[in-house]
């Protein structure tokens, strides 16, 4: 069983699937590290093109955007301590979600990353991305993928079944 372990949170119930499946793989009273990454909209000097949203906006919407992910990371922290877990929180703005959650697990020295994964495939994929891809492929540690049940649950209704009998 781990000692410690990351888990990255965006506020979506998607992401929270993590936390249940968490409990699989740590031992009693074990350390959890919960991190929400916040992409923020790019800030605009005044009188620069493009303009994106004012700097004085800016600002505002930062500090709101911490504020909110550090009450939320607090509320499901406080869960997992009422369960027995050692629990420390991160929130920080980033440009990219995968490298701020590579850097978290580095710097907390957590033993595995467990999260949740849209599930997107094709174009979708390529198209957004996938932070659960860029994690697997640097992470420090083995990466836990939780996959997206209820896109599961979709596709699986809507694949037709083949009878090759």
């Amino acid at each position: 069983m781990l000692k410690h372990i990351l888990i990255p949170l965006d506020g979506s119930s998607l992401a929270e699937e993590a936390l249940p499946e968490a409990h699989h793989i740590i031992e009693a009273g074990a350390s959890i590290t919960l991190m929400t990454a916040i992409d923020l909209p790019p800030a605009v000097v005044p009188g620069m093109y493009p303009t994106v949203m004012p700097l004085e906006r800016f600002e505002t919407y930062k500090k709101e955007a911490l504020e909110a992910a550090q009450e939320y990371l607090e509320r499901k922290a406080d869960e997992l301590r009422a369960e027995g877990f050692e629990v420390t929180t991160v929130v920080e703005c980033c440009e990219e979600a995968a490298e701020m959650i590579i850097k978290t697990a580095k710097e907390c020295g957590a033993q595995a990353i467990v999260m949740s994964t849209h599930g997107r495939s094709g174009l979708s994929r390529w198209l957004f991305g996938s932070v659960a891809n860029k994690v697997i492929c640097a992470a420090p540690c083995p990466v836990y993928i939780i996959p997206n049940r209820a896109r599961q649950h979709t596709v699986q209704e809507t694949t037709p079944e083949i009878n090759y009998g």
